[in-house]
């Protein structure tokens, strides 16, 4: 994928995202309106905004963020040299290959699995609320393979 249709698509991203946020933030203002000023709470805005948010963190972490973005306690990797760095960069991002690539069989079967529930109030099968974990883990094995990568070629993964 060329530079420009990658910047598309994580445009596209973090337009899912800010729609995520946007249903989040409406469902709970429905249900402050429903419950304080009509006194008649409903309980499907409860479930949006945790489908919303279920959703929203991880679509983001797999498609929004970028590696800099993320937070991380680096107080020892900042303080070696960048050999070393790159060593620990390969050494955790072969653990987090390694440890998301094992479970996803695991994952894809237990999501499949739970297409035979519903959600209680919007009748959502439980399969489609939860594949976005797939690709939640599947980003997350290519980031860090290319994370690997970049180390085992000498390049700095991040800054130091």
């Amino acid at each position: 994928m060329n530079g420009r249709a990658l910047a598309w698509a994580r445009r596209r991203a973090e337009n899912v995202l800010a729609a995520l946020l946007l249903a989040m933030f409406l469902a709970f203002l429905v249900q402050i309106v429903m419950r304080y000023v009509f006194n008649a709470p409903v309980g499907w805005t409860t479930e949006v905004s945790l489908l919303a948010w279920l959703w929203g963190i991880l679509w983001g972490a797999a498609l929004v963020l970028s590696e800099e973005e993320e937070i991380r306690f680096d107080i020892l990797h900042a303080a070696v040299s960048p050999a070393l760095r790159r060593a620990f960069d390969a050494a955790a991002g072969s653990v987090v290959v390694i440890v998301f690539s094992a479970s996803l069989p695991a994952v894809a079967d237990y999501v499949a699995f739970m297409r035979i529930e519903r959600s209680a109030y919007l009748g959502l099968r439980m399969d489609l609320v939860f594949s976005v974990y797939l690709v939640f883990a599947v980003a997350m094995i290519i980031r860090h393979a290319a994370i690997v990568w970049r180390a085992l070629r000498g390049e700095a993964a991040r800054p130091a």
